[in-house]
């Protein structure tokens, strides 16, 4: 049943549907429960969530599996991803679980899953979770004195909020500054004003108000408009977007334009390569960012390590080969000096410490290089396997030819939906356009054909 849960951010789907129903939700409770039982010591669990609807049967399943592992649950509410990965250790709990669909709407949720040292789940303790969730697994849970207790945990938020202001210098202040922050109605909606405002800015907070239904809807790092306006209308210095669980991050400078991962990765690694903080001579980030990217670490003789497609991906990579710079164009930021996952309000938080140093607007420290034009396009499947037909094979081919050294071409299917990715970028703008048309147009009919 390998690949059948899993995807490549934990569990997501349309909630109360397959797989992500509450039945689904317990029994995988019950299997990470059973998977981290490690010596007779009271086993104990952090579980967070975001503002969707849909978290509080999520939610209540995953305590009843995990309860019925024998697993004390640590009840957070909803919080940052981030704050999950970092509770996990605080709190020396054997699991960290995060209920979030992350930048999707509302009506779709997610599993994510720490191990006790922070960090997501490897690709095979996550084949073992879920090799465990179509078998009996009733038979190996806990006994009727055995079963773990739950209970709300109080101050969280604060805990986190300390953990945020301590990844700048003790001296450094933010006055002076005035931010606009869009919480994209989500999990820091509290904690991010909140940070930013004990750091002595002028704090604007938009899409603070969650119902259940207007987690991303329309705001946030995948939204950015509405910021955009904001900080024009309110003559702010910076905007922060985050998305639904905060762990991206996208800035807008003061002038309205947006600086994505790609360049505030190339902003960190440069001003921590010139205090002598970076580390492995480079940076990692995914087959996704921008050809400029690399050719701008090239030219400080700093190399860009490209793996595929996902935040664990880029972590695993950062810990293999010693590097502390890493993330995704999307603004999935991973700072491991600081976290063990991507973190929107500390990426941000090293942002404004860059401005506070050199004394300069956003839109002249966030331009690092100019992006190669690059263009991304997304293909709805019903099902199947186009990318191993025969003409879309030979599309592909065609337009690597016709790219050449010049450019790249990135071709996928998205770990979280139903839907080819293509992706070209080159010096050409009009090539770029043209491959990446013929190649959806071939999966287009070999879709329609099927």
């Amino acid at each position: 049943m390998a690949g059948n849960y899993f995807g490549t951010d934990g569990i997501r789907g349309r909630a109360n549907k397959f797989p992500m129903t509450a039945e689904i939700a317990m029994r995988v409770g019950m299997a990470a429960g059973l998977s981290f039982q490690r010596g007779s010591h009271r086993h104990r669990v952090v579980l967070g969530k975001d503002t969707r609807l849909s978290g509080y049967m999520i939610e209540n399943a995953m305590v009843a599996g995990l309860c019925a592992a024998g697993m004390d649950v640590f009840l957070l509410g909803p919080i940052p991803t981030p704050a999950v990965a970092m509770l996990v250790r605080s709190l020396r709990a054997d699991i960290g679980v995060m209920i979030s669909a992350s930048h999707n709407p509302y009506y779709d949720n997610g599993i994510k899953l720490f191990g006790p040292d922070g960090y997501k789940l490897s690709d095979e303790i996550e084949e073992r979770i879920e090799s465990m969730l179509d078998k009996d697994i009733e038979l190996a849970l806990a006994d009727s004195d055995g079963l773990g207790r739950a209970k709300r945990v109080d101050g969280v938020h604060d805990r986190y909020i300390e953990f945020a202001k301590r990844t700048l210098p003790r001296s450094m202040s933010l006055s002076g500054l005035r931010i606009v922050v869009d919480c994209a109605n989500g999990a820091a909606y509290k904690v991010a004003p909140e940070a930013l405002w004990e750091l002595g800015a002028e704090v604007v907070a938009i899409n603070v108000e969650p119902n259940g239904f207007n987690i991303n809807k329309e705001c946030g790092s995948t939204h950015p408009a509405g910021l955009q306006k904001k900080v024009h209308e309110v003559r702010a210095d910076i905007g922060i977007a985050l998305d639904g669980d905060a762990d991206r991050v996208v800035i807008v400078d003061e002038n309205g334009a947006i600086v994505d991962g790609d360049q505030i990765m190339a902003l960190i690694a440069e001003s921590w390569q010139q205090s002598g903080r970076l580390a492995g001579g480079g940076v990692v980030s995914t087959v996704m960012s921008n050809l400029g990217l690399e050719r701008f670490l090239g030219d400080m003789k700093l190399q860009l390590h490209r793996t595929k497609v996902g935040d664990r991906y880029v972590v695993e990579h950062m810990r293999a080969h010693g590097l502390n710079v890493g993330g995704e164009q999307s603004g999935h930021i991973v700072l491991s000096d600081f976290s063990t996952t991507g973190d929107g309000l500390v990426s941000a938080l090293q942002v404004l410490a860059c401005i506070k140093r050199q004394g300069r607007p956003v839109s002249e420290l966030s331009k690092k290089f100019e992006p190669v034009p690059q263009l991304l396009k997304n293909v709805r499947i019903a099902g199947g396997k186009p990318l191993e037909e025969a003409p879309v094979k030979a599309a592909i081919e065609d337009a690597r030819h016709r790219l050449g050294k010049a450019g790249r071409l990135v071709i996928r299917p998205s770990g979280t939906e139903p839907l080819i990715r293509v992706m070209a970028e080159g010096d050409d703008p009009q090539l770029v356009e043209a491959v990446v048309n013929d190649i959806v147009e071939v999966i287009s009919e070999t879709r329609s054909a099927a």
